[in-house]
This record gives C-alpha cells, sequence and structure tokens, in this order.
C-alpha cells in the first residue's frame, strides 16, 4: 500500500516566526497559521470556521520565513504532516500535529507596496525588496542578433 503526506495551506500568521539554532547551528523557525473557511448552511445562515495550524521549517527556509514574514501576513506553504509527543514539565505524556514546512511562497507584496509581488518559493527566496534595481537591460543591436 502506498503512504502519501502532503499538505497545502494558505493561510494569515497568527504570531511572529521565532527563530532558533539547533545545536548544529540550524536554523529552525516555528509560526502559527490560521486558515479560515466560509460557507452558507442549507438554511442560507453563513458559516465560519478557523483552523489554528503550528508550523516549523528549517534551514534556509527558516531564515527567509523569519526574516520576511510577519503577525498577519498571508503565506502559502508546502510540506507534511508531524506527529510531536513530548513529556511536559509536570510529567503528562503530551503530543500534537505539526505541519513541516518543505516550501513557501509569499502572497502579495511588501506592506505599503501598490499591487502584488511575485510570489516567490524556498528554491528562489530573495526578498521583493532586495531585487537589484539598475534599470532596463541594455539592448543587443541589430548585427549582433544571430539569424
Amino acid at each position: 500500500m502506498a503512504n502519501f503526506n502532503k499538505v497545502l495551506l494558505m493561510g494569515n500568521l497568527t504570531r511572529d516566526p521565532q527563530l532558533s539554532y539547533l545545536p548544529s547551528q540550524t536554523p529552525v523557525v516555528d509560526f502559527g497559521m490560521a486558515v479560515n473557511r466560509k460557507w452558507t448552511s442549507k438554511e442560507g445562515e453563513s458559516k465560519e470556521e478557523v483552523c489554528f495550524v503550528d508550523c516549523r521549517a528549517f534551514s534556509r527556509t527558516a531564515e527567509n520565513i523569519s526574516k520576511y514574514v510577519k503577525k498577519g501576513q498571508q503565506l502559502f506553504i508546502e510540506g507534511r504532516l508531524v506527529y510531536d509527543a513530548w513529556t511536559a514539565q509536570d510529567g503528562t505524556k503530551r503530543s500534537k500535529h505539526r505541519i513541516q514546512v518543505e516550501t513557501f511562497q509569499f502572497i502579495g507584496g511588501p506592506k505599503g507596496a501598490g499591487g502584488g509581488a511575485p510570489a516567490q518559493g524556498a528554491e528562489s527566496q530573495e526578498a521583493p525588496n532586495d531585487v537589484d534595481q539598475q534599470g532596463p537591460a541594455k539592448t543587443k543591436n541589430s548585427d549582433d542578433i544571430p539569424f
């Protein structure tokens, strides 16, 4: 039997990302997301529910989320569901599911910008404000065109 563990979520951060480091100096960031669902009941009544999800990312992905995303901003994440279990300080066994983020995309543009910036994922995570603004690229003259 095949197994498949993939989660895709788009929502708003419920708190600022908390960056820390593992003993190996690998960056890790924890943050929460709220994902809303709206629908109309059979009786015509508007309904809404919110699902709160804990998320964790590592390495460069963690650094970029920590640096460029704040509470209230939208984020699209792709990852997998992970089960965490631990013993609390009072000796009780605790557990929860968490999303381990593998890639993400910024949604919308930087605060105060008109319009949205192109979405960028974990493989090309330069901040929208860090784009090189040196003007238009130089064009070749017609003698340089090979056809």
